[in-house]
């Protein structure tokens, strides 16, 4: 269940990660390089979430912490 609710957390992560890599790649102007990051973005969420390795809880808090931190970042880069 742990590992549903992560895979759940994966794409709001991804989601704030592509954004922060398109602002970081394209400071001036973004334009369509979102369309790229984000779904990359997603797809790293995903397996990150899926990785047996660490504890589904450990997990989950990680993206859910990650989220937070890259849509902060988004908010303080777009300024």
């Amino acid at each position: 269940m742990k590992t549903l609710f992560a895979l759940l957390a994966a794409l709001p992560f991804g989601w704030g990660l592509g954004l922060v890599v398109a602002r970081i790649l394209m400071p001036a102007d973004i334009g369509q390089m979102p369309a790229v990051t984000i779904p990359v973005g997603i797809v790293i969420g995903l397996v990150f979430a899926l990785i047996p390795l660490i504890d589904g809880r450990t997990r989950l808090i990680a993206l859910l912490v990650g989220t937070v931190v890259t849509f902060a970042i988004d908010t303080i880069l777009s300024r």
